[in-house]
Protein backbone atom coordinates (compact mmCIF):
# COMPACT_ATOMS: atom_id res chain seq x y z
CA UNK A 1 0.00 0.00 0.00
CA UNK A 2 1.16 3.38 -1.12
CA UNK A 3 0.51 6.52 1.01
CA UNK A 4 1.28 10.49 -0.32
CA UNK A 5 1.55 12.57 2.78
CA UNK A 6 1.32 16.46 1.84
CA UNK A 7 2.74 18.66 4.98
CA UNK A 8 6.46 17.15 6.07
CA UNK A 9 6.00 19.19 8.91
CA UNK A 10 6.42 18.38 12.76
CA UNK A 11 2.33 16.99 12.24
CA UNK A 12 2.67 15.75 9.39
CA UNK A 13 6.45 13.50 10.60
CA UNK A 14 5.54 12.96 14.00
CA UNK A 15 1.90 12.00 13.93
CA UNK A 16 0.37 11.08 10.96
CA UNK A 17 3.65 10.01 9.02
CA UNK A 18 4.92 7.71 11.69
CA UNK A 19 1.85 6.12 12.07
CA UNK A 20 1.51 5.72 8.77
CA UNK A 21 4.74 4.21 8.31
CA UNK A 22 4.20 1.95 10.94
CA UNK A 23 1.53 0.57 9.73
CA UNK A 24 3.70 -0.61 6.64
CA UNK A 25 2.54 1.65 4.15
CA UNK A 26 5.14 2.72 1.40
CA UNK A 27 5.63 6.28 2.53
CA UNK A 28 6.74 9.54 0.72
CA UNK A 29 6.26 13.26 1.81
CA UNK A 30 5.16 16.32 -0.19
CA UNK A 31 6.02 19.76 0.84
CA UNK A 32 8.05 22.89 -0.41
CA UNK A 33 10.39 23.07 2.05
CA UNK A 34 12.94 22.69 0.41
CA UNK A 35 15.87 21.63 3.31
CA UNK A 36 13.36 19.55 4.52
CA UNK A 37 12.46 17.74 1.28
CA UNK A 38 16.13 17.45 0.71
CA UNK A 39 17.26 16.32 4.13
CA UNK A 40 14.67 13.25 3.72
CA UNK A 41 15.62 12.39 0.44
CA UNK A 42 19.49 12.19 1.59
CA UNK A 43 19.01 9.90 5.17
CA UNK A 44 14.85 8.55 4.02
CA UNK A 45 14.55 8.14 7.70
CA UNK A 46 13.76 10.78 10.72
CA UNK A 47 13.37 10.47 14.34
CA UNK A 48 10.45 10.84 16.33
CA UNK A 49 10.57 11.67 19.98
CA UNK A 50 8.24 11.25 22.61
CA UNK A 51 7.57 14.19 25.00
CA UNK A 52 7.49 12.66 28.19
CA UNK A 53 9.68 11.16 31.10
CA UNK A 54 12.38 9.04 29.41
CA UNK A 55 12.19 10.48 26.22
CA UNK A 56 11.79 7.44 24.02
CA UNK A 57 12.77 7.90 20.07
CA UNK A 58 11.95 5.86 17.52
CA UNK A 59 13.52 5.99 14.32
CA UNK A 60 11.13 6.11 11.23
CA UNK A 61 11.99 4.86 7.67
CA UNK A 62 12.66 4.38 4.92
CA UNK A 63 11.11 7.15 3.50
CA UNK A 64 10.83 9.54 0.64
CA UNK A 65 9.88 13.19 -0.09
CA UNK A 66 8.77 14.74 -3.38
CA UNK A 67 9.38 19.04 -3.58
CA UNK A 68 5.68 19.81 -4.93
CA UNK A 69 7.01 23.06 -6.47
CA UNK A 70 10.21 21.87 -8.14
CA UNK A 71 8.77 18.71 -9.27
CA UNK A 72 5.05 18.98 -10.01
CA UNK A 73 5.85 15.72 -12.48
CA UNK A 74 6.56 13.41 -9.81
CA UNK A 75 3.71 14.91 -7.64
CA UNK A 76 1.31 13.74 -10.41
CA UNK A 77 2.39 10.73 -10.70
CA UNK A 78 2.65 9.79 -6.86
CA UNK A 79 -1.15 10.84 -6.22
CA UNK A 80 -1.79 8.79 -9.45
CA UNK A 81 -0.12 5.69 -8.37
CA UNK A 82 -1.29 6.30 -4.10
CA UNK A 83 -3.53 4.33 -2.22
CA UNK A 84 -4.06 6.38 0.39
CA UNK A 85 -3.36 10.43 0.59
CA UNK A 86 -3.27 12.43 3.68
CA UNK A 87 -3.06 16.04 4.42
CA UNK A 88 -1.26 17.93 7.62
CA UNK A 89 -1.00 21.35 6.06
CA UNK A 90 -3.56 23.58 7.83
CA UNK A 91 -7.27 24.17 6.51
CA UNK A 92 -6.02 27.24 4.74
CA UNK A 93 -3.72 25.45 2.72
CA UNK A 94 -6.04 22.69 1.04
CA UNK A 95 -7.63 24.90 -1.51
CA UNK A 96 -3.42 25.20 -2.75
CA UNK A 97 -2.77 22.09 -2.93
CA UNK A 98 -6.41 20.99 -4.48
CA UNK A 99 -5.18 21.66 -8.23
CA UNK A 100 -2.18 19.35 -8.01
CA UNK A 101 -3.94 16.21 -6.44
CA UNK A 102 -6.92 16.89 -9.27
CA UNK A 103 -4.26 16.71 -11.81
CA UNK A 104 -3.10 13.47 -10.51
CA UNK A 105 -6.26 11.98 -10.28
CA UNK A 106 -6.90 12.58 -14.17
CA UNK A 107 -3.53 10.65 -14.20
CA UNK A 108 -4.84 7.79 -12.36
CA UNK A 109 -6.03 4.26 -14.46
CA UNK A 110 -9.69 4.39 -14.41
CA UNK A 111 -10.11 1.46 -11.60
CA UNK A 112 -7.70 2.10 -9.20
CA UNK A 113 -8.78 3.34 -6.35
CA UNK A 114 -7.81 6.12 -3.93
CA UNK A 115 -8.92 7.33 -0.62
CA UNK A 116 -7.80 11.28 0.67
CA UNK A 117 -8.12 11.95 4.60
CA UNK A 118 -7.76 15.20 5.60
CA UNK A 119 -5.68 15.56 8.94
CA UNK A 120 -6.84 19.33 9.58
CA UNK A 121 -7.79 20.90 12.99
CA UNK A 122 -11.13 21.68 11.31
CA UNK A 123 -14.27 19.83 11.25
CA UNK A 124 -14.94 18.43 7.81
CA UNK A 125 -11.81 18.39 6.42
CA UNK A 126 -11.97 16.33 3.81
CA UNK A 127 -15.26 17.36 2.46
CA UNK A 128 -13.82 20.74 2.64
CA UNK A 129 -10.55 19.09 0.49
CA UNK A 130 -12.80 17.35 -1.80
CA UNK A 131 -14.71 20.51 -2.68
CA UNK A 132 -11.47 22.13 -3.77
CA UNK A 133 -10.12 19.05 -5.89
CA UNK A 134 -13.51 18.74 -7.89
CA UNK A 135 -12.84 22.40 -8.56
CA UNK A 136 -10.55 21.67 -10.90
CA UNK A 137 -12.68 19.03 -12.62
CA UNK A 138 -15.30 18.91 -15.17
CA UNK A 139 -18.73 17.39 -14.32
CA UNK A 140 -18.08 14.73 -16.00
CA UNK A 141 -14.21 13.58 -14.34
CA UNK A 142 -16.10 14.40 -11.16
CA UNK A 143 -18.98 11.69 -11.70
CA UNK A 144 -16.38 9.04 -13.04
CA UNK A 145 -13.27 9.90 -10.06
CA UNK A 146 -16.68 9.93 -7.30
CA UNK A 147 -16.76 6.67 -7.98
CA UNK A 148 -12.91 5.27 -7.05
CA UNK A 149 -11.79 8.10 -5.30
CA UNK A 150 -13.08 8.71 -1.20
CA UNK A 151 -12.60 11.59 0.86
CA UNK A 152 -13.64 10.24 4.66
CA UNK A 153 -13.67 13.06 7.18
CA UNK A 154 -11.29 12.66 10.08
CA UNK A 155 -10.38 14.43 13.67
CA UNK A 156 -7.04 14.52 14.94
CA UNK A 157 -5.54 15.44 18.25
CA UNK A 158 -2.03 15.35 19.20
CA UNK A 159 0.21 18.11 20.68
CA UNK A 160 3.34 18.99 18.82
CA UNK A 161 5.11 21.15 21.75
CA UNK A 162 7.95 24.32 20.05
CA UNK A 163 10.53 22.28 18.91
CA UNK A 164 14.49 23.29 19.53
CA UNK A 165 16.55 20.51 17.74
CA UNK A 166 19.67 21.08 15.97
CA UNK A 167 18.52 18.22 13.62
CA UNK A 168 15.79 19.81 11.22
CA UNK A 169 14.00 16.27 10.68
CA UNK A 170 13.87 14.95 14.81
CA UNK A 171 10.09 16.14 15.70
CA UNK A 172 8.98 16.01 19.44
CA UNK A 173 5.20 14.87 20.30
CA UNK A 174 3.38 14.33 23.15
CA UNK A 175 2.61 10.28 23.46
CA UNK A 176 -1.70 10.70 23.80
CA UNK A 177 -2.72 10.93 20.14
CA UNK A 178 -5.97 10.55 18.37
CA UNK A 179 -7.04 9.95 15.00
CA UNK A 180 -10.75 9.32 14.10
CA UNK A 181 -12.08 8.80 11.13
CA UNK A 182 -15.00 8.28 9.32
CA UNK A 183 -14.92 4.74 8.30
CA UNK A 184 -18.79 5.34 5.48
CA UNK A 185 -16.68 7.79 3.70
CA UNK A 186 -13.89 5.24 2.17
CA UNK A 187 -14.27 3.34 -1.11
CA UNK A 188 -13.21 0.27 -1.05
CA UNK A 189 -11.55 -1.60 1.84
CA UNK A 190 -11.21 0.86 4.80
CA UNK A 191 -7.24 0.22 5.72
CA UNK A 192 -5.46 -0.81 8.45
CA UNK A 193 -3.90 2.21 10.37
CA UNK A 194 -2.51 1.56 13.33
CA UNK A 195 -3.68 3.48 16.65
CA UNK A 196 -6.50 4.85 14.41
CA UNK A 197 -10.11 4.53 15.38
CA UNK A 198 -13.01 4.07 12.66
CA UNK A 199 -16.03 5.03 13.45
CA UNK A 200 -19.99 4.81 11.70
CA UNK A 201 -20.46 8.87 12.99
CA UNK A 202 -17.73 11.45 13.77
CA UNK A 203 -19.44 13.94 15.29
CA UNK A 204 -19.24 13.47 18.80
CA UNK A 205 -15.74 12.36 18.22
CA UNK A 206 -15.04 16.11 16.86
CA UNK A 207 -16.97 17.54 19.14
CA UNK A 208 -15.43 16.06 22.25
CA UNK A 209 -12.05 17.29 20.64
CA UNK A 210 -13.09 20.61 20.28
CA UNK A 211 -15.37 21.28 22.98
CA UNK A 212 -12.75 19.61 25.77
CA UNK A 213 -9.20 19.94 24.25
CA UNK A 214 -9.39 22.94 22.11
CA UNK A 215 -12.26 24.52 24.85
CA UNK A 216 -9.34 23.74 27.61
CA UNK A 217 -6.91 25.02 25.66
CA UNK A 218 -7.80 28.40 24.99
CA UNK A 219 -9.37 29.00 28.37
CA UNK A 220 -5.96 28.23 30.19
CA UNK A 221 -4.77 30.41 27.50
CA UNK A 222 -6.85 33.68 27.82
CA UNK A 223 -7.14 33.46 31.34
CA UNK A 224 -3.61 32.66 32.01
CA UNK A 225 -2.68 35.87 30.06
CA UNK A 226 -4.68 37.98 32.29
CA UNK A 227 -2.90 36.35 35.22
CA UNK A 228 0.25 37.18 33.76
CA UNK A 229 1.73 33.61 33.84
CA UNK A 230 3.79 32.94 30.76
CA UNK A 231 2.88 29.19 29.91
CA UNK A 232 -0.15 26.77 29.99
CA UNK A 233 1.25 24.30 32.59
CA UNK A 234 2.03 27.33 34.66
CA UNK A 235 -1.72 28.10 34.02
CA UNK A 236 -3.24 25.10 35.18
CA UNK A 237 -1.09 24.77 37.52
CA UNK A 238 -2.45 28.29 39.48
CA UNK A 239 -5.46 26.99 41.01
CA UNK A 240 -7.86 30.17 40.27
CA UNK A 241 -7.14 29.05 36.46
CA UNK A 242 -7.09 25.38 36.94
CA UNK A 243 -10.74 25.83 38.69
CA UNK A 244 -12.06 27.78 35.29
CA UNK A 245 -10.47 25.46 33.03
CA UNK A 246 -11.93 22.36 34.65
CA UNK A 247 -15.43 24.25 35.64
CA UNK A 248 -15.91 24.75 31.90
CA UNK A 249 -15.04 21.10 30.61
CA UNK A 250 -17.66 20.06 33.30
CA UNK A 251 -20.10 22.69 32.09
CA UNK A 252 -19.13 21.68 28.08
CA UNK A 253 -18.98 17.54 29.72
CA UNK A 254 -22.70 17.85 30.55
CA UNK A 255 -23.66 18.58 26.83
CA UNK A 256 -21.80 15.79 25.61
CA UNK A 257 -22.78 13.45 27.80
CA UNK A 258 -26.51 14.45 27.58
CA UNK A 259 -26.46 14.23 23.74
CA UNK A 260 -24.06 11.60 22.97
CA UNK A 261 -23.28 8.15 24.00
CA UNK A 262 -20.55 8.72 26.65
CA UNK A 263 -20.57 7.94 29.71
CA UNK A 264 -20.28 10.42 33.07
CA UNK A 265 -17.30 8.34 34.14
CA UNK A 266 -16.07 7.68 30.91
CA UNK A 267 -15.86 11.41 29.90
CA UNK A 268 -14.81 12.55 33.60
CA UNK A 269 -11.86 10.48 33.38
CA UNK A 270 -11.61 12.15 29.41
CA UNK A 271 -11.02 15.37 31.23
CA UNK A 272 -8.30 14.66 33.34
CA UNK A 273 -6.73 13.06 30.67
CA UNK A 274 -6.80 16.33 28.70
CA UNK A 275 -5.61 18.42 32.11
CA UNK A 276 -2.55 16.12 32.25
CA UNK A 277 -1.75 16.81 28.80
CA UNK A 278 -1.26 20.27 29.26
CA UNK A 279 0.36 19.54 32.64
CA UNK A 280 3.15 17.96 31.01
CA UNK A 281 6.50 19.45 31.57
CA UNK A 282 7.81 18.72 28.81
CA UNK A 283 5.67 20.61 26.23
CA UNK A 284 6.06 24.13 26.93
CA UNK A 285 3.33 26.32 25.13
CA UNK A 286 3.16 29.58 25.58
CA UNK A 287 -0.06 31.32 26.06
CA UNK A 288 0.51 33.78 23.23
CA UNK A 289 1.13 30.99 21.20
CA UNK A 290 -2.39 28.54 22.15
CA UNK A 291 -4.16 32.12 22.33
CA UNK A 292 -3.41 34.07 19.11
CA UNK A 293 -6.27 34.59 16.55
CA UNK A 294 -8.95 35.42 19.04
CA UNK A 295 -10.80 36.83 16.53
CA UNK A 296 -11.39 33.27 14.74
CA UNK A 297 -11.44 31.62 18.10
CA UNK A 298 -14.32 33.68 19.55
CA UNK A 299 -16.33 32.69 16.50
CA UNK A 300 -19.79 31.37 16.78
CA UNK A 301 -18.99 28.37 16.57
CA UNK A 302 -15.47 27.81 17.64
CA UNK A 303 -14.15 26.29 20.95
CA UNK A 304 -15.85 29.04 23.22
CA UNK A 305 -18.75 30.48 21.68
CA UNK A 306 -19.98 27.43 20.14
CA UNK A 307 -20.36 25.22 23.34
CA UNK A 308 -21.27 28.16 25.48
CA UNK A 309 -24.71 28.63 23.18
CA UNK A 310 -25.59 25.01 23.78
CA UNK A 311 -25.96 24.85 27.49
CA UNK A 312 -28.34 26.50 30.03
CA UNK A 313 -26.64 29.52 31.95
CA UNK A 314 -23.01 28.39 31.91
CA UNK A 315 -20.63 30.13 34.07
CA UNK A 316 -16.75 29.44 33.96
CA UNK A 317 -17.24 29.49 30.20
CA UNK A 318 -18.49 32.78 30.34
CA UNK A 319 -15.50 33.72 32.48
CA UNK A 320 -12.82 32.44 30.10
CA UNK A 321 -15.09 34.41 27.00
CA UNK A 322 -14.49 37.67 29.43
CA UNK A 323 -11.23 36.62 29.60
CA UNK A 324 -10.57 36.39 25.39
CA UNK A 325 -12.52 39.37 24.44
CA UNK A 326 -9.68 41.45 26.97
CA UNK A 327 -6.49 39.40 25.06
CA UNK A 328 -4.54 42.07 23.83
CA UNK A 329 -1.11 40.73 22.87
CA UNK A 330 0.47 43.31 21.02
CA UNK A 331 2.20 41.28 18.15
CA UNK A 332 -0.96 39.26 17.46
CA UNK A 333 -2.72 41.10 14.30
CA UNK A 334 -6.00 39.42 15.48
CA UNK A 335 -5.51 40.75 18.97
CA UNK A 336 -5.07 44.30 18.44
CA UNK A 337 -8.06 44.28 15.33
CA UNK A 338 -10.32 42.75 18.57
CA UNK A 339 -9.47 45.84 20.58
CA UNK A 340 -9.97 48.10 18.15
CA UNK A 341 -12.93 47.00 17.24
CA UNK A 342 -13.81 47.09 20.54
CA UNK A 343 -12.53 50.73 21.16
CA UNK A 344 -14.56 51.27 18.30
CA UNK A 345 -18.38 49.80 18.91
CA UNK A 346 -18.14 48.18 22.45
CA UNK A 347 -18.07 44.79 23.68
CA UNK A 348 -21.69 44.66 22.20
CA UNK A 349 -20.22 45.30 18.70
CA UNK A 350 -17.54 42.39 19.28
CA UNK A 351 -20.51 39.99 20.57
CA UNK A 352 -22.51 40.88 17.26
CA UNK A 353 -19.74 41.07 14.54
CA UNK A 354 -17.27 38.79 15.70
CA UNK A 355 -19.21 35.90 18.12
CA UNK A 356 -22.71 36.36 16.35
CA UNK A 357 -24.71 36.98 19.30
CA UNK A 358 -27.85 39.07 19.31
CA UNK A 359 -28.89 41.29 22.34
CA UNK A 360 -32.00 39.00 22.23
CA UNK A 361 -29.78 35.99 23.34
CA UNK A 362 -28.99 34.80 26.82
CA UNK A 363 -25.31 33.97 26.37
CA UNK A 364 -25.16 37.87 25.38
CA UNK A 365 -26.55 39.12 28.17
CA UNK A 366 -24.32 36.98 30.70
CA UNK A 367 -20.95 38.00 28.95
CA UNK A 368 -21.73 41.31 29.25
CA UNK A 369 -22.44 41.47 32.84
CA UNK A 370 -19.46 39.59 33.14
CA UNK A 371 -17.20 41.63 31.61
CA UNK A 372 -19.13 44.50 32.89
CA UNK A 373 -17.22 43.67 36.75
Amino acid sequence: MKALHFGAGNIGRGFIGSLLKTSGFELVFTDVNEAVINELNARGEYTVELAAPGQKQEVVGPVTAINSAQNPVALTEAVASADLITTAVGPTVLKIIASSIAEGLKQKKPDHIINIVACENMIGGSSHLKEAVFSHLTEEEQEALSKTVGFPNAAVDRIVPIQHHEDILKVSVEPFFEWVIDKTGFIGDVPQIDGATFVQDLTPYIERKLFTVNTGHALAAYVGYQQGVQTIKEAVDTSEIRQVVEGALHETGSYLIDTYDFGKDEHDAYIQKIIKRFENVFISDEVTRVARSPLRKLGADDRLIGPAKKIKQPVYLIKGIAAALAYDFAEDEEAVRLQELRKEKGIEGVLEEVCGLTPTDDLYQAILKETAR
